[in-house]
């Protein structure tokens, strides 16, 4: 199935696939599994220095906010630990510190920052040392779907800052929104990589394809296989030693998120028939 997206940065997105037409949300268009962002503020690269073989085209519209049109794309760019948590409301709250590497004048109280896959708000931010700190709020809902249930002070977390127009996007798109949580079965150390067979709910297996795109712990990744509700996927050294994965066992709990474009194309199937 050929499904075409096409957004405008002042209007709302509009797609088009044999199976009907909708709108969505701003600021890209998306063709087949390539992806274009048609305005950005300046033809500057990426300050992350991202890789990518999705192509950017530099416009010439200046004036376009993004602040509420927020995206990640799966590519860590820092490993925060959690220094406090402060349970608040009958425990409804937590109030958490993490530090990170991220220049402290670059985070704005309302900033966005994907903590393990949880797009969560900058409430306070400042320096301590060597080290910039910011606070954010996991509420009820984040607690509920979420391992942030499990956070403890020490806990490492991979970090994302939210895009702006002009950044690479070396992962796929994703929204920050965790769907729920998927449980490591099983771990493979094999030569120059690591497999790992994961199981979730038949509600979310129902989005992950092989070849396709999934979101785990804040982590863009290709899944290899898929077996009813257990998928696995294969990482490479690089992404081992730069986020938390390489710390992934049996047993342990990470944030799923699934591909957004599976999401929307299992509701035109629901709709059309």
């Amino acid at each position: 199935m050929n499904v075409e997206l096409e957004i405008d940065a002042r209007r709302d997105l509009r797609f088009t696939s044999p199976m009907g037409r909708g709108r969505i949300a701003p600021a890209i268009r998306v063709r087949g599994y390539g992806l274009t962002i048609d305005r950005t503020p300046s033809p500057q690269p990426s300050p992350h220095g991202r890789g990518s073989a999705i192509s950017a085209a530099a416009a010439t519209d200046t004036n376009i906010s993004t602040d509420h049109d927020l995206m990640f794309t799966g590519i860590v760019t820092d490993i925060g630990e959690i220094v406090s948590l402060t349970p608040t409301a009958q425990g409804q709250l937590h109030r958490l510190r993490i530090a990170c590497r991220y220049d402290r004048a670059t985070i704005a109280d309302g900033a966005s920052i994907a903590c393990n896959g949880v797009c969560l708000t900058v409430v306070a931010a400042g320096a301590e040392g060597d080290k910039t700190w910011f606070d954010v709020d996991a509420a009820a809902e984040t607690l509920g779907m979420t391992t942030a249930k499990h956070w403890v002070a020490g806990t490492k977390l991979n970090l994302e800052r939210a895009l702006k127009i002009g950044d690479e996007l070396g992962g796929h798109i994703v929204a920050g929104h965790a769907d729920g949580i998927a449980t490591i079965v099983k771990r493979d150390d094999l030569p120059d990589m690591a497999r790992f067979e994961l199981r979730t709910t038949r509600d979310l297996a129902r989005f992950i394809a092989a070849k396709g795109s999934v979101t785990l712990d804040g982590v863009s990744l290709t899944v290899n296989t898929v077996q009813d509700v257990v998928f696995s996927v294969l990482i490479i050294p690089h992404t081992l030693n730069v986020t938390t994965l390489g710390d992934w066992r049996a047993g342990g709990e990470v944030n799923l998120e699934v591909d957004l474009m599976a999401r929307y194309a299992a509701r035109l199937s629901e709709m059309s028939s």
